[in-house]
């Protein structure tokens, strides 16, 4: 089979394994490059499969040589034509490079809410992986069960009050679309906050620390994005700003609870770049785009890995922490200099349909985008056939 990137509403429905395993690869020799550091030695990792959970993954595993474990949904590739997603890749191809350098690495697929993943994760720590040191918690998703209730949530990516109005970036057509933000009801606010906020964060931190697996000293970090005033509509004043409220609640809730311990318990918050779940928030890719084009003539661009060294060498294990006064890690202040905000918002006001390419970095965003799926990278041959069902063969330990 001849795999070409095939784009639907800003999700690509096809994934190239090997332009994934050449992504692994690619943020591997990041770290590596970056040389050791002293960091954990056992991590859990809530969503470690692709964006900032993966890149978090490599980091420490590569950059620390910390044992991980990885939670994760993803699907493999099935019946010959269906890719799988890449996360399933991701996942695959770090065992690989992790079994080469010696590292000890276990990946569990399934619905990370569920208290059965939870025992089950639980059970394998307490037997053959010993106490955790860092828990990240990095997990996106647009629904949620509740493990106690039965009761399904869906987040709505809406704002509060009154729409929200602007461009949008179409990715499969190359193209900026018209697009309406509409504000959202109540019972979308609850159940958005319900997905996206800290419920589930402490579930895991407490049923850990319940069962003693938690070592001395543990810390745990989970990953929010504030942005600048022109992404506050769409962020914190919209439904996904009411989740990260209850996420920050969380973070105090969980290091009062771990001062048992010495322990700690913090955000941080990202600077903008493509993932899956922001490639699929309205109007946000434009200002991607813009952010990057900006920042990429300032030499302060960075991916997720390069962010994710950054987080983990200086801030959390190294000895230059950057913290706001709510306490959160802040390796975002290089997207919020106000010379780079300053021209992103004069930009913003005067791109058009028209003028984006002048404005943004457009083709940079869509091959970012891309690349987290397999597709525009230098030495694959996108033209070769490729058998999956010998792929599917591959089984994840």
């Amino acid at each position: 089979m001849i795999i070409k990137p095939v784009i639907k509403n800003n999700i690509s429905v096809r994934v190239h394994p090997v332009g994934c395993k050449e992504n692994v690869k690619r943020q591997i020799q990041v770290t590596k490059e970056r040389g050791t550091f002293k960091g954990p030695k056992k991590v859990l990792i809530i969503g470690g499969s692709s964006g900032y959970g993966l890149a978090s993954r490599i980091t420490l595993g590569f950059g620390a040589g910390s044992d991980t474990i990885n939670v994760s949904y993803e699907a493999p590739p099935k019946k010959g034509t269906k890719t799988g997603t890449a996360g399933w890749w991701n996942n695959v191809f770090f065992q690989q490079y992790a079994e080469k350098e010696g590292l000890n690495y276990k990946d569990f697929v399934g619905d990370a809410f569920s208290l059965e993943m939870k025992k089950n994760v639980v059970e394998y720590i307490k037997k053959e992986f010993g106490k955790i040191d860092l828990l990240v918690y990095s997990l996106a998703s647009n629904k949620r069960k509740d493990p106690h209730t039965g009761e399904l949530y869906e987040s709505s990516l809406k704002t509060i009050g009154e729409k929200v109005e602007g461009y949008s970036l179409d990715i499969g057509e190359k193209k900026l679309i018209h697009q309406v933000m509409e504000p959202a009801t109540e019972e979308e606010i609850r159940q958005t906050v319900k997905v996206m906020g800290g419920e589930d964060w402490q579930m895991w931190v407490d049923m850990l620390q319940e069962e003693d697996l938690l070592a001395p000293n543990f810390k745990t970090v989970s990953y929010t994005y504030i942005g600048s005033k022109a992404t506050y509509p769409i962020y914190n004043e919209g439904t996904i700003g009411k989740a990260k409220e209850h996420l920050e609640q969380t973070a105090k809730k969980l290091k009062e609870n771990l001062k048992t311990i010495d322990g700690d318990a913090r955000i941080s918050s990202s600077k903008a770049i493509v993932t899956k779940a922001s490639a699929y928030i309205p109007i946000f890719p434009v200002y991607g785009a813009i952010l990057y084009k900006v920042m990429k003539e300032e030499g302060t661009h960075e991916r997720e890995i390069e962010q994710k060294n950054r987080l983990f060498r200086d801030m959390i294990y190294g000895e230059n922490p950057i913290i706001d006064e709510q306490g959160r890690y802040r390796p975002d202040f290089i997207e919020l200099d106000e010379k780079v905000q300053a021209k992103v918002e004069r930009a913003l006001q005067e791109a058009t349909p028209e003028t984006i390419e002048e404005y943004g970095d457009l083709e940079g965003f869509i091959e970012d985008f891309m690349k987290i799926n397999g597709f525009c990278f230098d030495g694959v041959d996108y033209d070769k056939d490729i058998d999956l069902k010998e792929y599917e063969k591959i089984v994840l330990k």
